[in-house]
């Protein structure tokens, strides 16, 4: 399907429904009937072939901050993505997801004085992981950028807010810090994620290529360990004290896959020996790995190392197919990285964690283990697997 479909089927969702999308966890996938395949998201996250009227990543840029935190007009997609794993006082585990995504359906024009004229798409999507009662809760709001329904806020003197929502879901960036508030009937977070001054560009400096063709790039940085403090409510019960650790994701573009790529399978861990390490594998309709699969790992001390699609091997070990959609996903994995003599293998703490909303993805909280230069190492992380 390609993305103009993807966007004016998300549009009709959307406007004919005229409320956000909602889910629970494993119980309400025994009861409901399969959705089907559903929409993979890769196209509509990552754009498509029309990119007319629209800038694209091009040549490398310094970031700038706050202004960075907010949105990018002149681009057709962008997202920020945050994910985390986080344990009560009874070192019970809860893994969370808040992502909002933009999507401009026609490129910058004139600006229209109607409070109601709106050329953007808005997503959000928010996930609680209860891995102690084997709960994964999802749900979407979907809204247009208009009315004060969703967006950013405009970035004005340094140190001032910047506020990112769709409705009722919220991102506050101030200073070294974010705020995450986001909510559904039974479950919610209310976080406070504080490190955002130790930022790891990806890709060559941050304009992350991901195809051969002109423009097909994303502007791309991490904050890879963030400190979280806060409450988290899971199955309709009060809410829990929690603290641990989040990982954020920034990108922009235009237009960033080819079109030989199906997907993608994503991971951002962090190890217990002060190292994050991202990689994502861009994956050929055969299955293969494309030459534009990169990542980073980044040390304690803030030195980062540059991960190229030869340097780091990947082995999926275990399959999981969706009673509620019929996919196979492969949700377990063993990751090598020579150079850095590191081998992890990497399980899910639940092997439900798939979104089937306005988009399908399968996206969860993962658990580390394996040896680094032969000694043990651990850690947590997030898996995000697109395109099946």
């Amino acid at each position: 399907m390609t993305e103009r479909r993807i966007i004016v089927a998300a549009c009709a969702a959307f406007f004919g429904a005229g409320f956000a999308l909602g889910g629970c966890g494993p119980e309400r996938d025994e009861r409901a009937a399969a959705t089907g395949a559903g929409v993979t998201g890769v196209r509509y996250l990552a754009g498509g072939e029309d990119a007319a009227g629209f800038a694209r990543a091009t040549e490398q840029r310094a970031f700038d901050f706050p202004a960075d935190h907010g949105a990018h007009e002149r681009f057709r997609t962008e997202w920020w993505y945050f994910t985390g794993n986080v344990f009560d006082d009874n070192e019970q585990h809860y893994g969370f997801e808040l992502t909002i995504f933009r999507i401009a359906l026609t490129a910058p024009g004139p600006i229209r004085e109607s409070s109601l004229a709106a050329s953007e798409v808005w997503m959000a999507h928010l996930t609680v992981t209860d891995t102690a009662r084997r709960r994964f809760q999802v749900a979407e709001r979907l809204s247009r950028g208009a009315a004060g329904l969703a967006g950013a806020t405009p970035t004005g003197e340094p140190g001032e807010p910047v506020v990112v929502n769709v409705e009722d879901f919220a991102m506050r960036f101030s200073g070294d810090s974010v705020a995450l508030e986001a909510a559904d009937a039974d479950f919610g977070i209310e976080l406070t994620l504080a490190g955002l001054d130790r930022i790891v560009v990806q890709g060559d400096d941050g304009l992350d290529r991901k195809g051969p063709e002109p423009g097909n790039a994303s502007f791309y940085f991490s904050a890879p360990r963030l400190r979280v403090e806060g409450e988290v409510r899971s199955a309709g019960r009060a809410p829990v004290a929690i603290e641990g650790t989040a990982w954020m994701d920034r990108e922009w573009s235009t237009s960033a896959l080819s079109p030989d790529i199906a997907g993608w399978d994503w991971f951002a861990l962090q190890l217990d020996d002060g190292r994050d390490l991202m990689f994502y594998r861009l994956r050929g309709h055969d299955g293969s790995m494309s030459r534009f699969s990169g990542g980073s790992i980044a040390d304690a001390a803030g030195n980062v190392t540059r991960l190229e699609a030869g340097s780091v091997e990947l082995a999926p070990i275990r399959e999981w197919t969706s009673r509620r959609t019929g996919v196979t996903y492969p949700v377990a994995w063993r990751i090598t990285v020579p150079d850095q003599n590191l081998e992890l293998g990497i399980r899910p703490r639940l092997d439900e964690q798939e979104l089937d909303v306005s988009v399908r993805y399968w996206e969860g909280a993962v658990s580390v283990t394996g040896t680094a230069a032969g000694e043990p190492v651990g850690g947590v992380g997030y898996l995000e697997l697109a395109g099946y």
